[in-house]
């Protein structure tokens, strides 16, 4: 009788077992053969020219052709990431990557990636800007026949709808989206709902709303002010060091006028900031208001309707199925609700129900405007492209040929009535209270040729962008526009070392770019007087370190035997606005800060390059700078080995220059080097050292230089 119960029982677990393996059994579609992925590139020619440092530096005879090159050349270097971004952009990195990309899948179907891509594409991208996303994907489809066991299943053919696609969902996150999103899907949300001004009251704010700060440097100096004549560029984007988001360099050009050399990211067929031979800008993340949260009535009676305008309406509803990985060709299919409600996407959460509009929704020119700032000639038509304002967010810091130098703050600015305060959560209920469209390009602020000759950013307010007296003022902008008022230390700095009217020459400049300071102004000097403030008296160990804690002249150059023990102490005060993780009170760092040194170095006071590296593969350097100095330098955690290893901050930078006479050198420098994932090639560490010491290498321009120091010339797909 057991024997037969026991027999039943495995002939059950066995039929559940296929059962399950049936439900689950989600293998991905076999991709299409070498031949029919290779087969758009017969219509592109381009050559890939390799310098010494592994550069590739991209020509075609059509603008187009350089964009096949590039794809190609790319993906040589960087083939998993490019198809990582692809991936995400579609909606179905949880099928490669696990539970873990299941709320990027989401976000892409919940912010609507696919509808705009499906409602626009046809219509609203030039047939020239098709044209470039074309021949982009037709390059990586050439990779891909050529590389078939790296290539993932089921991800070719790429498209260009994927590129563009890319450009819609990543653009609106470098001003925070996601982090309003993730905040809405916590449990510990605090709704901040705006109040009408018309019955004589103000905003109710029960808790701040938060925006992180990114980083990044910009610095533009006309020649007159530089005292030499030679108008200087400094490009100082701080990005992660690997990843979707890191920079990759590039020249392209083309018998039809594209001439750039810069930083793009994985997926991209444009060089996203950069320089021509006439103009060239810096990019640096903003943080405008640019994102409202309305706290919606939902019908009690019926949760597919939430109430607008005194009466109950049917919210638009989709349900999206994740594919999630789980092993082999098998994942689990989970099926969530997508809503939307006229403000825009719908987010359920324990502590209520929201609707989010925010700026780029819907909009898929952004390429389109990469483009014509890739072909602008002059400063006219750089703003021309500009004027576009398809791009939800970022500054611009502007410098060209001819002396000029601007700055712009720019975004797209909802058309929001300036009667409310809107830095708090919108009332659901009231239709007039659903923006559309945005100001005006004119409305965006912009700073052109300052009296000082000086323009920059570093992530800190627009009304902080020059060291002379014109600088943009607060009273001239509606708040509705939502403009930011930090300051960053890295600001700080900048005011600090400049004075309105002494020249900034190219010692000057570089003394600036990696000067490595606290300011006295920072929050880390504020959280070092408050450590120091404590009566250490009864505990001789920690009383003897808060003295030499208070000896700190507030350096992080690697040679300091003090930035050690004060940068550890600060590190997570500063970072947990990109961390979003709480950062401990100044005593506990402190304590925790000793402790550690004690532990790996056996005194509180190594040199900081001991303990401060740039390392990747069998690389490690010591390296000056720390989180928010213009020296940036972020580390991800305090290693159980005793370093911080740098992670994110300083990335490709350029130091573009022209003379009186328009002629042009630039430099250019890399953290790691062109091929970051390739541990076999040469140029995956070789910048490294130059990185770490603060120096450059010289930027190829001409053909005739470029041919002088190539090492490697092919035609992808030719031979």
């Amino acid at each position: 009788m057991m024997k037969r119960i026991l027999a039943g029982v495995a002939a059950l677990l066995v039929i559940l077992l296929i059962g399950a393996g049936i439900f689950l059994w989600d293998p991905l579609p076999a991709n299409p053969s070498a031949a029919e992925l290779s087969a758009a590139a017969a219509d592109y020619d381009a050559e890939v020219i390799r310098d010494e440092f592994g550069v590739p530096h991209v020509h075609g005879a059509r603008d187009a052709d350089a964009a096949f090159g590039l794809a190609y050349a790319h993906a040589e270097d960087d083939y998993e990431t490019i198809q990582e971004t692809v991936a995400a952009g579609r909606g179905m990195l949880a099928h490669y990557r696990g539970q873990d990309a299941a709320p990027v899948d989401y976000l892409v179907a919940l912010l609507g990636v696919w509808d705009t891509v499906a409602l626009r594409y046809e219509t609203d991208v030039p047939e020239d800007v098709k044209a470039m996303a074309e021949a982009y994907a037709a390059g990586l489809n050439l990779y891909a026949a050529e590389n078939p066991k790296a290539t993932w299943r089921g991800l070719a053919p790429f498209t260009a709808e994927d590129v563009v696609a890319g450009f819609i969902f990543k653009t609106p996150f470098f001003y925070g989206l996601d982090d309003t999103f993730m905040g809405l899907f916590g449990n510990d949300y605090t709704q901040t709902i705006a109040l009408d001004p018309a019955e004589g009251r103000k905003a109710f704010l029960i808790g701040p709303k938060t925006m992180a700060e990114r980083g990044s440097n910009g610095i533009a100096v006309s020649g007159r002010r530089a005292g030499d004549d030679v108008t200087r560029l400094m490009i100082n984007s701080h990005q992660p060091l690997t990843g979707p988001v890191a920079w990759y360099e590039a020249q392209l050009t083309s018998d039809e006028g594209l001439d750039i050399t810069g930083g793009l990211f994985p997926g991209t067929p444009v060089i996203l900031h950069g320089f021509t031979p006439d103009l060239g800008w810096a990019n640096t993340v903003s943080a405008q208001d640019l994102v409202d949260t309305y706290v919606l009535t939902v019908n009690p009676d019926n949760p597919h309707q939430y109430k607008l305008d005194g009466e109950w309406v049917d919210f638009t509803e989709a349900t999206v199925t994740l594919h999630v990985k789980l092993f082999g060709p098998f994942a689990l299919k989970v099926k969530r609700p997508v809503k939307r409600s006229a403000q825009g996407p719908v987010i359920e959460a324990k502590h209520g129900t929201y609707a989010v509009r925010y700026a780029g929704m819907g909009e898929i020119r952004q390429l389109e405007q990469y483009y014509r700032l890739n072909k602008a000639g002059d400063m006219d038509g750089f703003m021309s492209a500009m004027s576009l304002n398809a791009l939800p967010s970022i500054n611009y810091i502007y410098a060209d040929k001819d002396a000029n130098v601007a700055f712009i703050h720019n975004a797209q600015y909802p058309a929001r009535n300036d009667a409310w305060d809107w830095s708090g959560d919108m009332p659901g209920d009231r239709s007039d209270l659903i923006w559309q469209g945005y100001r005006p390009w004119d409305d965006v602020p912009k700073l052109v040729n300052p009296v000082s000759g000086l323009v920059f950013n570093s992530n800190n307010t627009p009304y902080s962008a020059t060291d002379g007296p014109d600088n943009l003022r607060q009273e001239d902008f509606p708040q509705s526009m939502g403009l930011q008022l930090n300051q960053t230390n890295r600001a700080q700095r900048m005011m600090e070392l400049t004075d309105g009217k002494s020249p900034i020459n190219e010692p000057d400049l570089l003394a600036i770019k990696f000067d490595t300071v606290y300011s006295a102004k920072s929050e880390a000097a504020d959280l070092i007087a408050k450590v120091i403030a404590i009566d250490w008296s009864q505990e001789p160990e920690m009383d003897a370190a808060a003295k030499r804690l208070a000896a700190w002249d507030m350096n992080m150059n690697a040679e300091s035997r003090y930035a050690a023990l004060g940068g550890l102490t600060v590190l997570r005060e500063i970072t947990a606005k990109y961390t979003h993780q709480p950062a401990p009170k100044p005593e506990t760092a402190f304590r925790e800060a000793v402790e550690w040194l004690m532990v790996h170095h056996g005194r509180v006071d190594p040199e900081w390059g001991e303990v401060n590296r740039l390392a990747h593969g069998d690389v490690s350097l010591p390296i000056s700078g720390g989180p928010d100095t213009l020296r940036a330098v972020y580390p991800d955690a305090m290693r159980d080995d005793g370093t911080l290893h740098m992670t994110a901050g300083d990335t490709w930078i350029a130091l573009v220059e022209w003379d009186r006479q328009g002629r042009q050198t630039a430099r250019v420098i890399s953290p790691y080097g062109s091929a970051i994932k390739d541990t076999s090639s040469p140029h995956y560490t070789d910048q490294a050292a130059l990185f770490a010491a603060e120096e450059w290498r010289k930027a190829h321009l001409t053909h005739e230089d470029v041919v002088a120091n190539a090492t490697r010339t092919y035609h992808p797909g030719k031979d």
